[in-house]
């Protein structure tokens, strides 16, 4: 690398400095920050001949980074957030703010609240934007680089991040309509273990709680990440799904599908707001989660 010193380098680079690490695409990454793609590829020479690295590299299957870059971009993670709250203004106005915010949620909380959520952030904040992307087994991660602001999960979030407790829902059970076990008002676990099961799959080991409360492992014979789409499954089979009760509205009126009250036996199932904790003070985050608590918990 050339010597250099914070005099001598372009500050204004860092933020198409950390989307191109992030996108590993320049198009992408010029859309993020609002810059063209020509202006986004001179912004990426200039940064070579900064770093005196190529960082990213064209291959067969698009850009990978170089080992500089992971490190950059690894550093970036926690050199960015402290110089937003350096930087920015702490005075926050959401009806005048500009602010990028990217969401984390499964299918199910987008089905249960997703739609109000964007109305209110919309009337809320109009110049700002908000990008809905589906859970899964990278979200910490992205929470730890910023990649996201945050995630709605629905477990406890592990212990060096910081959380809220959005609403609690339960357990209901779906079953076709000509199904053995459709006129049940509520299952037993005895009939619940007797058939084959349809598990929703958000992360590895999806729907843990059931299986660590019942003691037993149940047959499982299709999983899914997708709770809007998992019902539709049941039409014509055997197969027992199960899902947040909040869900269950939507498909109540269906003519093919039965829902029943699942096994008392079954858990409360918590749904939690997660962030990291480095945005605890930040206002424009803080009132995100404020407008998301609001939503949910409504």
């Amino acid at each position: 690398m050339q010597q250099t010193h914070i005099g001598g380098v372009d500050l204004n680079l860092l933020p198409a400095l950390a989307a191109l690490l992030e996108e590993r695409h320049v198009s992408r990454a010029a859309t993020r920050v609002g810059l063209s793609q020509p202006a986004m590829s001179r912004a990426l020479q200039r940064l070579r001949r900064t770093f005196d690295d190529t960082l990213l590299v064209s291959g067969r299957d698009g850009y990978t980074l170089t080992p500089r870059a992971e490190r950059i971009r690894r550093q970036l993670a926690v050199v960015l957030p402290e110089l937003d709250t350096l930087f920015g203004a702490q005075d926050f106005d959401p009806v005048t703010a500009q602010e990028s915010y990217r969401l984390a949620l499964s299918d199910y909380s987008v089905s249960a609240f997703g739609a109000a959520l964007a109305r209110s952030f919309r009337a809320q904040s109009p110049r700002s934007t908000l990008a809905y992307q589906l859970l899964d087994d990278t979200a910490f991660e992205d929470l730890s680089t910023g990649a996201i602001d945050l995630l709605i999960l629905g477990r406890p979030a592990p212990a060096q991040f910081s959380s809220q407790l959005l609403f609690t829902d339960h357990f209901v059970c779906a079953v076709a309509a000509d199904h053995k076990l459709a006129r049940r008002r509520q299952l037993s676990v005895l009939d619940y273990l007797r058939y084959p099961h349809i598990r929703i799959d958000i992360e590895r080991g999806g729907q843990h709680l059931i299986e660590r409360t019942l003691g037993s492992t149940r047959n499982v014979v299709i999983s899914t990440p997708f709770h809007a789409l998992a019902p539709e499954m049941l039409i014509g089979t055997d197969l027992v799904l199960t899902f947040p009760a909040r869900l269950a509205t939507k498909f109540a009126d269906a003519p093919d599908i039965s829902i029943i009250e699942a096994p008392s036996q079954l858990p409360l199932l918590p749904f939690y707001s997660v962030w990291h904790p480095r945005l605890d003070n930040d206002p424009s985050r803080r009132w995100l989660r404020e407008v998301a608590h609001a939503i949910a918990a409504s």
